[in-house]
C-alpha cells in the first residue's frame, strides 16, 4: 500500500482546500448551523460543477470515474473546513444505486446525482438506534403493483431538503433478521410521508421520518425483495471509511490549531508548548491523528482495490469515532477558556465529533465487526 497521493489527487486536494477557503468561511458555517436548510444551495451549484457528487460515478453515468480513494482525499478536506450540507448523504446513497440498481434505475437518478440537481438520503435507523436488521421494523406491503410503506425512520440526515430518500424497510418476516430487508427508492413528495428536523448538538439537521400510507411503485424497489440486506452492509461499510475521511480531515485541523496556538499562548513568560506537560499531550495527538490517517487509508485503498475490508473499515471506524472526541475535547482544554466561546472555531468541530461517532454506526457497533472478524463472535 503506497500512501503517497498520485498527481490527480494532489491537484484534487489543493483544488478543494482553496475552494472551501473562499466559498466556505467559518462565518457561514455558523450561518447555516441556524438556518432552516442547513446548506448553501449556491455552493451546492458550485460543487457541482466542479464534480464532487460525481467524483467516483463511472462517466458512461455523468460522473468523472475517480476512484474510492480520490473520494477519501476530497472528504478530508472537507472535514478540515466542515463543510455543512448534504454531499456525504448523498453520495452515500448513491453506493446502493450503483451495486443493485437496474440500468433504468441508474439512468434515471445517477447522472442527475452528478449534476447536484438531485439530493438523496438513506433512511436506516429506528427507535431503537441500532444498526444491525433486527432494528429495522418499518414495514412495506404489497399492494397491486405498488408497496405501502408504515412506520418510523430517526437520524435520516437532511432528509427536510433531500428529493428522495432511500428506505431500508422490512417486507418479510424470517429466520433470521436480515432476511426479509428491502430498499425502497422513496420520492420524498409522496403523500404520506412527514418530515421533522431534530434538535441536535451539531445542528446537523438530522430528521424524523413518518410515513403512513406511503405508495411506492414496484420499479423503485432497488436489488432483489427480501434480499437488500447485503446491500446496506455494503453502504454502511463504505459510508463508514467516507465518514472517517471527514473526521480524519477535522482531527487535523484541531490538532493543528491547537500545536499553532500552543506556540503563540505565552504564559510564566514561556509559550505553552514548552511546558513538558503540553507538548507529550500534543506528541499524543499528533501520534493518534497519523494514526488515523493510516487506517483510513489502508481501508480506502482495500475499498478501492475491491479487496474484503470489512474489518479494516470498522477498525477505522471505531477508532477514528474515539480520537475525534477525545482530540477536539483536549483542543478545548488546551486553548484554555477562549475555545469555551461559540465565536471560536475549536467548539465548532468539538460538537461535531459528537455527531460522527454515531453516523455509519458507533464504536461500539465497530467494534463487535472487528471481533467477529478475527473469530471472537
Amino acid at each position: 500500500m503506497d500512501l503517497r497521493f498520485t498527481e490527480t489527487q494532489e491537484i484534487l486536494k489543493k483544488m478543494a482546500r482553496d475552494f472551501l477557503a473562499t466559498e466556505c468561511p467559518k462565518t457561514l458555517v455558523r450561518k447555516l448551523e441556524e438556518s432552516k436548510e442547513g446548506y448553501s444551495p449556491e455552493v451546492w451549484k458550485k460543487m457541482a460543477e466542479l464534480g464532487w457528487m460525481g467524483l467516483i460515478m463511472p462517466e458512461e453515468y455523468g460522473g468523472m470515474g475517480y476512484t474510492f480513494q480520490d473520494l477519501v482525499v476530497l472528504l478530508e478536506e472537507i472535514g478540515r473546513n466542515i463543510l455543512p450540507g448534504p454531499l456525504i448523504a448523498t453520495i452515500t446513497s448513491a453506493f446502493p444505486i450503483l451495486e443493485a440498481g437496474t440500468e433504468e434505475q441508474k439512468k434515471e437518478f445517477l447522472p442527475r446525482i452528478a449534476q447536484g440537481q438531485l439530493i438523496f438520503t438513506t433512511a436506516l435507523l429506528e427507535a431503537d438506534g441500532v444498526f444491525d436488521a433486527s432494528g429495522i421494523a418499518v414495514r412495506a406491503a404489497p399492494k397491486g403493483d405498488d408497496f405501502v410503506l408504515d412506520g418510523t425512520k430517526l437520524f435520516v440526515e437532511m432528509a427536510h431538503v433531500a428529493n428522495y430518500i432511500l428506505c431500508v424497510a422490512r417486507t418479510k418476516t424470517g429466520t433470521s433478521p436480515e432476511i426479509g430487508i428491502t430498499i425502497f427508492i422513496v420520492d420524498s413528495r409522496t403523500p404520506g410521508i412527514a418530515c421533522e428536523v431534530m434538535p441536535t448538538t451539531a445542528a446537523d439537521k438530522l430528521c424524523e421520518v413518518r410515513f403512513k400510507n406511503v405508495t411506492v411503485p414496484k420499479k423503485n424497489v432497488l436489488g432483489k425483495i427480501d434480499q437488500g440486506w447485503p446491500v446496506v452492509e455494503t453502504m454502511l461499510r463504505k459510508g463508514a471509511i467516507a465518514k472517517c475521511a471527514e473526521s480524519v480531515g477535522a482531527i487535523e485541523t484541531c490538532v493543528e490549531m491547537t500545536v499553532a496556538y500552543s506556540k503563540e499562548r505565552v504564559q510564566y513568560d514561556r509559550p505553552i508548548g514548552a511546558f513538558q506537560a503540553l507538548q507529550h499531550k500534543m506528541a499524543d495527538m499528533w501520534t493518534a491523528m497519523e494514526t488515523s490517517r493510516y487506517l483510513l487509508y489502508q481501508a480506502a485503498w482495500m475499498e478501492s482495490e475491491g479487496l474484503p475490508c470489512a474489518k479494516e473499515a470498522s477498525m477505522a471506524k471505531a477508532y477514528v469515532n474515539d480520537v475525534y472526541k477525545d482530540l477536539s475535547k483536549w483542543a478545548v482544554r488546551l486553548h484554555g477558556a477562549i475555545a469555551t466561546s461559540a465565536d471560536h472555531d475549536i467548539p465548532l468541530y468539538y460538537r461535531r465529533s459528537k455527531a460522527a461517532d454515531v453516523s455509519f454506526g458507533n464504536s461500539d457497533f465497530h467494534r463487535e465487526i472487528v471481533a467477529q472478524k478475527i473469530g471472537l463472535a
